[in-house]
């Protein structure tokens, strides 16, 4: 069938069929056209064709335009002046076409003039070309007013597949032209129905060009014009989208300095300041709103160092923002955070005073601009409670809308901090004191509970700020904290949340105020399970900060621990937040003595080792068909008391005494991931806690994972091998037992690796493999390097480079830096030789393959990682490894990478090599990764000469 008739049959199917699964085939066989040398001829026909619906003329303008992004290199030298002109005839025909078509027609001209010189395009380049025609075709301006303002936008779009030489070319090419596109903009703006367009193609150019003086801006006819047009409801938002890109074109990195860009900023900031009343205009569209909310915004980013020195002028401009602030919309009142964080900072740090010199001239600066903003923010601290309330309509938002709001609450805690470090914490203190103490008083009166709890979350959001000597405030919010409404659930949330967040001042406070405080908490452990995660987070902490307080009354903390555990008394505390009780008591058993901090690590266990302990005495039948959550949530308890328990000696022995019920959960759950990687985790923190002191067990633990591991293959019995290595690896009294983990673990580990198939089918055990080899080389190098196996994960690592799984990748690349970074290093000299005679005959393929991987083999985001592998190589081996490269280089088509771009790798490479900054090699690297993947067929064509997958078909000495 005719190519031209099966394009629109598939698009009548996708867009107007009724069958699915025909949809889905005729979208996937669209997809897979547009890649096709084909679809240059049928695009451009069936755009020419009048009779094409809409549907067509969308989805070939797309097509034609994703081609020549990507694919001009398809095309013969000769078909550039055929494509051009087929092109301007689409876009001259679309002058009052269809919008998303002559757009697509626009960028794809753009992408062309990317490719092609302007000697190639003729006339001068394509601005020029442009300015002609506009002038011979005044009917066609529109569609060239698109054209002009879609060509800096698309300059530096790596969408387009130009060589980074080439684009940075044609940057240089349209900066020189600005001053035409700009004059050609100027002569368009007498004409009403233009003069958006015209506004939109001039933020275009000031985004990308930035070498017109400002005293030149200034007077300039398109800068009058778009602050004229501020107050027009028409041309309001291209006209905001203007004065911001002059606003940010004053403070870019490319300008000059401030006192140069004066004379542009004196015309902005009047114009700006101007619209301050439409902020508080109620018959504004909240859009409008928006724009205007938005130049203020931009205003206080760009210009908060010159606002900081406190001018009178400054402070009008941060008056504005602060209305901006009290918009009752999230979207608008959240543009200004960036501001008071800014100004924040360059008020209270140092470094904002070193110009005046002396310790004295600087603090006194310091003191005077704070005593100018010390008014507005604590103005800011008043604004920010009262935002935080929730909405007496509230019970009815929707799950998204509450995740939204108190998403919204966070923010402004954020902001509140900021004030906070301006003012003070005990300045701001008393300022929601004040507060509280009103809300308190009417919400006897009128039961709205909603600004209590929002004086309650800022004074939690600024417990930090507040000194812990501070005693005239905080005794008396303590005393009231009890006796508010606490029924109602979000308040009493809130209240435990705050109790939690004093917890360091509480310790610190001569007052008896434990006692009520730990009723609230318990109270809210029976109130909803917000209310009991938050009661629970909050004995954390109080148990952390307070622990000497408690030491007296465990008994009393025993037995909630132990309801809550049980899920008895009406608790509503999670499987997950009961955790936080967990840790609570085990940082209190720290604080006892040896014997009964004994018998406390058994009480705290218990809870967990019973059930386990039942269910193991049921016989391996029915641990096997247990579901694994019935055993992970008793395991993570006791993971939970190894890890924050830091008695060694006291755990050890604890870990003794349950290591028979550990090994039946291990014999009889082996094949079970989410059980062995539980269990796992548990005896890792032992490990890690113990330390030595776990002697006793170690060897039976490591006797038990390395044999499960050969019959089950669970890559958690790797990673928890990673903490032994990491404990014992030095150990001498351990090495017969390390030795035999190391060579049987790795053993087994190379047989199931040895394809790249098989290390992207189990990435987990590819991950925690090469995570336990990097542990070897830094903790058992002896043990590890001189050892047969040494060799054979070389090989198996380079198997695996090309993994796409991040971590596992990540991984790989690790242990292969290590084992470079080990020679190149004093340690290493022992070991010169062993690494040598494996990396050296191994050397020509792994540089092929690291460069494959930078040239496309692995994501761009792999760069770094890769990068770093090839410097290490070549500072170890010099120049073999340019040699290496050089050789892989030669492989590649020159239609794909030019021999220039070869030339400036190897020399960045070599210089890499002596010694040099690293930073341009890898900017080299970056920009060669560029050139190999700026299109599908490049990234096939380089991938193919380089063969990353086939080098374990080539016999290695």
């Amino acid at each position: 069938m005719d190519p031209q008739k099966m394009v629109i049959n598939a698009l009548a199917a996708l867009y107007h069929g009724t069958n699915d699964a025909m949809r889905a085939d005729a979208d996937r066989w669209l997809q897979d056209f547009q890649h096709t040398i084909d679809a240059w001829q049928v695009a451009d026909s069936l755009l020419h064709d009048p009779n094409s619906s809409i549907e067509t003329l969308i989805f070939c303008s797309q097509t034609l335009r994703s081609k020549v992004q990507r694919d001009f290199e398809e095309l013969p030298g000769e078909a550039f002046g055929g494509l051009r002109d087929s092109l301007y005839t689409l876009l001259k025909r679309l002058n009052k076409g269809p919008p998303k078509v002559r757009t697509q027609i626009c960028i794809a001209i753009a992408a062309l003039a990317v490719h092609v010189s302007v000697e190639d395009w003729g006339g001068g380049g394509v601005v020029n070309w442009l300015s002609v025609e506009m002038k011979s075709q005044p009917e066609l301006v529109p569609s060239f007013l698109e054209l002009l303002t879609v060509l800096p936008q698309e300059a530096n779009s790596h969408r387009i597949a130009a060589r980074p030489e080439r684009r940075r070319q044609f940057e240089k090419e349209l900066v020189s032209f600005s001053e035409v596109a700009l004059s050609l903009l100027t002569a368009c703006w007498d004409f009403d129905e233009l003069k958006e367009q015209v506004l939109d193609g001039f933020a275009s150019w000031l985004r990308f060009c930035h070498g017109i003086s400002a005293a030149t801006l200034a007077g300039h006819p398109l800068v009058v014009g778009a602050l004229s047009s501020l107050n027009s409801d028409q041309l309001l938002e291209a006209a905001v989208n203007v004065t911001s890109e002059l606003i940010h074109y004053t403070v870019s990195k490319n300008s000059a300095d401030i006192s140069s860009q004066l004379p542009l900023i004196h015309v902005l900031v009047p114009r700006v300041m101007a619209l301050k009343d439409q902020l508080k205009d109620q018959s504004k569209d909240e859009e409008d709103v928006k724009a205007i909310a938005r130049l203020f915004a931009d205003l206080g980013d760009s210009y908060v160092d010159l606002i900081a020195t406190g001018s009178d002028e400054a402070l009008l401009i941060v008056q504005a923002l602060l209305e901006v602030t009290s918009h009752p919309e999230f979207d608008i009142f959240s543009m200004t955070y960036n501001f008071w964080h800014n100004l924040q900072v360059i008020l209270t740090r140092r470094d904002s005073y070193m110009s005046y010199g002396s310790e004295v001239s600087m603090e006194t600066e310091k003191n005077r601009r704070l005593q100018i903003f010390y008014g507005l923010y604590e103005m800011l601290v008043s604004l920010v409670c009262s935002k935080v309330e929730f909405p007496d309509n509230y019970s009815g938002f929707s799950e998204e809308d509450l995740k939204d709001f108190k998403h919204a609450r966070y923010a402004l805690s954020d902001v509140l901090l900021d004030a906070t470090e301006v003012i003070g914490g005990i300045s701001a203190l008393k300022i929601l004191f004040m507060k509280l103490v009103e809300a308190v008083r009417n919400c006897e009166q009128n039961s709205r509970w909603q600004p209590c709890e929002a004086v309650l979350f800022c004074m939690q959001a600024i417990a930090k700020s507040v000194p812990s000597q501070e005693n005239e405030l905080l005794p008396q919010v303590f005393n009231l904290i009890p006796n508010l409404p606490l029924q109602q659930q979000q308040l009493h949330q809130t209240a435990c949340a705050t109790i939690g967040a004093y917890s360091k001042w509480i310790d610190t406070s001569q007052l008896n105020i434990l006692p009520p405080l730990v009723d609230v908490l318990t109270k809210g452990m029976g109130s909803s399970e917000e209310t009991a995660a938050a009661a629970a987070v909050a004995f954390k902490y109080i148990c952390e900060d307070c622990r000497r307080k408690f030491v007296g009354s465990l008994d009393g903390l025993f037995h909630i621990y132990h309801i809550a555990i049980s899920g008895e008394g009406g608790y509503k505390v999670s499987a997950d937040d009961s955790m936080h009780l967990v840790e609570a008591l085990s940082v209190l058993i720290m604080e006892l003595p040896p014997e009964h901090a004994r018998k406390a690590l058994e009480l705290i266990c218990m809870p967990a080792i019973n059930p386990l302990q039942a269910i193991v005495n049921q016989g391996p039948e029915a641990l096997q068909q247990l579901p694994a959550r019935q055993l992970i949530i008793h395991i993570d308890r006791l993971a939970c008391i190894f890890r924050n328990v830091q008695l060694p000696e006291i755990v050890a022995d604890a870990v003794h005494t349950f290591w028979p019920l550990f090994k039946a959960i291990f014999d009889s759950r082996a094949w079970d991931m989410r059980t062995m990687e539980s269990l796992c985790r548990s005896c890792k923190y032992a490990v890690r806690t113990c330390g030595r002191y776990m002697v006793r067990t170690i060897a039976a633990m490591l006797e038990e994972i390395q044999a499960l591991y050969q019959q089950h293959k669970q890559s958690c019995f790797l990673y928890l091998s990673s903490e032994v290595i990491k404990i014992f690896g030095s150990d001498p009294s351990c090495a017969d037992y390390l030795r035999n983990l190391i060579e049987k673990l790795f053993g087994h580990t190379v047989k199931l690796l040895v394809s790249i198939q098989d290390f992207t089918a189990r990435p987990d055990i590819a991950d925690d493999c090469f995570l336990l080899a990097s542990r070897c080389i830094r903790y058992c190098p002896d043990l590890f390097v001189p050892s047969a196996i040494f060799p054979m994960l070389m090989r198996c690592s380079m198997i695996g480079i090309t993994i796409q799984h991040k971590e596992a990748s990540k991984s790989i690349l690790s242990f292969l830096s290590d084992v470079v970074d080990l020679a190149n290093s004093s340690e290493g000299q022992k070991y010169i030789s062993i690494i040598n005679d494996v990396i050296l005959p191994r050397g020509a393929i792994l540089t092929r393959i690291l460069i494959a991987s930078l040239t496309g083999a692995l994501p761009s985001s792999r760069l770094e990682d890769v990068s770093y592998v090839l410097l290490s190589l070549t500072r170890t081996y010099g120049i073999k490894v340019i040699e290496w490269a050089k050789e892989s280089v030669s492989l590649i088509p020159p239609a794909a990478v030019t021999e220039a771009e070869c030339t400036s790798f190897l020399s960045a490479l070599s210089k890499a090599a002596s010694g040099s900054s690293i930073s341009h090699l890898i900017d080299t690297l970056e920009e060669l990764s560029d050139v190999c993947r700026r299109n599908r067929t490049v990234q096939e064509i380089v991938q193919g000469a380089l063969r990353p997958l086939d080098w374990n078909l080539t016999t290695v000495a």
